[in-house]
């Protein structure tokens, strides 16, 4: 099973919003968000909650991909998360996650016994190629027990 049927089987907001997973690797993943109607703002975009999921889920998807293969000793949690809304998004749009630290480094915290974090950024854009956000999202692993 993929990271994202995964994520699609076991998070109903990913179902709720039809996201698609266009990309996953261990540095980057790209999902879509479809123009639905009854997901639709105040000037016809995508509203700024489905366009924060997208962006979250984005940021979990590589999360996983990176981190997957430590998940019998710790958990990633998302610790806090910042958007900067910078152009009106109309139509279909995608958010594009990459890993901000490498992962040998994170997973050596790991190893030492703390509890890493690290930043994930969030690039959203419109079908013409224009951001119409940026994100950044900071994970932790916390150590299982």
């Amino acid at each position: 099973m993929s990271i994202g049927e995964m994520l699609a089987a076991t998070v109903p907001m990913v179902r709720t919003l039809n996201l698609e997973y266009l990309e996953t690797t261990p540095e980057k993943a790209v999902l879509a968000l479809p123009d639905q109607s009854e997901y639709r703002n105040h000037v016809g975009g995508p509203h700024a909650g489905a366009m924060f999921t997208l962006g979250e889920s984005a940021s979990g998807a590589v999360v996983l991909a990176a981190f997957g293969d430590q998940l019998s000793r710790a958990v990633p949690l998302p610790v806090k998360a910042e958007i900067a809304f910078k152009k009106v998004a109309l139509g279909p749009v995608t958010a594009t996650a990459t890993l901000g630290r490498p992962i040998a480094e994170v997973v050596a915290e790991l190893d030492a016994g703390t509890r890493p974090e690290f930043p994930v950024s969030v690039a959203i854009r419109r079908e013409d190629g224009a951001v119409t956000g940026e994100m950044t999202v900071v994970w932790t692993l916390r150590p299982n027990g």
